[in-house]
């Protein structure tokens, strides 16, 4: 005699089993999903750490190369044609010269502090007086290219312990005299008139870019005691 009962259970635990399965198997795709994510936000932020301690690393050579009384006029006034191409290398007892940037309008000065990299990008009339405005093609011109963004070598003179990157994430840097008029100079320069002859307080900002991706800024003031 065949029982119907039993037969009616057991497809009822089939369909049972394959729900549980669906449930299981939509429970493993989400659980997937989840450490996907975590996984990709936690490379972000590695790589995010990587990108600031380059640049963090390149604000420091920038400046290191205002320290020491020697090429004090190129620490005053911009000479990019001499003192922003790529084969402005270290020199030894900190005679050094910075990458100091053509002077920028007020307007030009805000967008720059805002944005540094996107700022270079763009193209304008200021923009135009540098051949490589970008860390990439910074990177790959040859030494005597005129560059907005001075590669990081480190703050050693010794060419055999410049900084080589083993990623391919490079840094770069470049400065700027951050300058304002007679009476707001009054009061930090007492003799706002020995300006001209290298005496006194001057403020720069140093900026630092890693891989054209990030990017960070630090202000600097240096005392200085005349050309002569």
């Amino acid at each position: 005699m065949r029982n119907f009962n039993s037969q009616k259970q057991q497809g009822a635990v089939l369909v049972i089993a394959l729900v549980m399965l669906l449930v299981l198997t939509v429970l493993a795709v989400s659980n997937m999903r989840g450490v996907t994510l975590e996984s990709r936000i936690t490379a972000n932020r590695v790589e995010t750490g990587r990108l600031e301690n380059l640049a963090n690393a390149a604000l420091r050579e920038g400046e290191f190369r205002f320290y020491g009384p020697a090429y004090l006029r190129d620490k005053l006034e911009p000479n990019v044609g001499k003192n922003c191409i790529k084969n402005n290398k270290l020199n030894v007892y900190g005679n050094n010269r910075p990458c100091l940037l053509w002077e920028m309008t007020d307007v030009e000065l805000e967008d720059y502090f805002k944005t540094p990299i996107s700022f270079f990008k763009a193209t304008s009339d200021y923009t135009s007086k540098y051949a490589n405005k970008t860390g990439k093609t910074s990177q790959a011109a040859g030494d005597n290219a005129v560059v907005a963004w001075m590669p990081y070598r480190g703050l050693d003179a010794d060419t055999s312990k410049y900084f080589v990157p083993s990623d391919n994430k490079y840094a770069f840097w470049n400065t700027y005299r951050a300058m304002s008029g007679s009476s707001e100079n009054e009061t930090v320069n007492p003799e706002y008139g020995a300006a001209l002859e290298g005496k006194g307080t001057f403020f720069f900002l140093v900026t630092a870019q890693a891989n054209d991706e990030l990017a960070a800024q630090s202000t600097l003031a240096v005392i200085y005691l005349g050309l002569n």
